[in-house]
This record gives C-alpha cells, structure tokens and sequence, in this order.
C-alpha cells in the first residue's frame, strides 16, 4: 500500500471527527480542537482504573500522524472484557496496544463499527457517573 497523503490523512480525521464530535455534550468537552488533533475529556471527578482519583477523564482522542489517524479509545481501560468484546473483528484488526487505533482508511462499514464502539463507550461513562 502506497504511503498515504497528508490531504488523504486529513479526509480520514475529518471522517472519524465528524462521529466522534457528537459525543461533545454535556460534561464531556472538547479539550483539544486543532487541525489534526482532536480530544474528548469527561470533567466530571471520578476514580479510575479502581485506584486513581482523577478530575477529568479522556474518553476519546484523534491525532494526525504521519502514516495513520490515532484514535485513541480510553473506555476500553474501565471494563477492558466487556468493552473489547463490543468491539468489531474488523476495527480489533486495527488494534495497536489496548486502546489505540491505527485508521489508515474509512469505509461505511468502519464508520459504523466506530459509532457503535463511541455508544458502548459512551454508555460505559455514563455507567460511571461521567457522562
């Protein structure tokens, strides 16, 4: 595969942006709006990962990189088990470490298993009280 443009790169972030922007309601604000990075944070307090008291929480990010767009998925670390298997095989193929994505490419089907990743994770901080 041809290593991808920076306008390529761009279409891809605007794409998953554009799903992920809807989840910036209530108590969950957008911390970092740039081209190129994007970032979801709950700034409701609340204990995380069962020992860390926190003042906010990051629930989703974007980042341009050079070869891929980041999306980083940080409610797979609250109920990691029950989380992943939510999770699509095709976007799981996407998988680098345990909550970061590598996107090189949007289709519908991506975009649909993204949405339905942003609800599970949604419903999960809602769960928690951070939503």
């Amino acid at each position: 595969m041809a290593k991808l443009t920076q306008e390529q790169l761009l279409e891809i972030f605007n794409a998953l942006k554009k799903e992920v922007k809807s989840y910036e309601k209530g108590t969950i604000k957008a911390r970092i709006d740039i081209q190129g990075r994007y970032e979801l944070w709950s700034e409701k307090p609340g204990m995380f990962l069962h020992d860390k008291m926190r003042n906010e929480i990051g629930f989703v990010g974007l980042i341009l990189q050079s070869s891929y767009v980041g999306f980083y998925y940080t409610p797979v670390y609250m109920n990691s088990d029950e989380v992943r298997s939510k999770l699509a095989p095709e976007l799981l193929k996407h998988l680098k470490g345990k909550g970061c994505f590598h996107i090189k490419a949007v289709d519908n089907e991506l975009l649909e298993q993204i949405r339905e990743v942003m609800k599970v994770g949604y419903e999960e901080y809602k769960k928690n009280g951070w939503a």
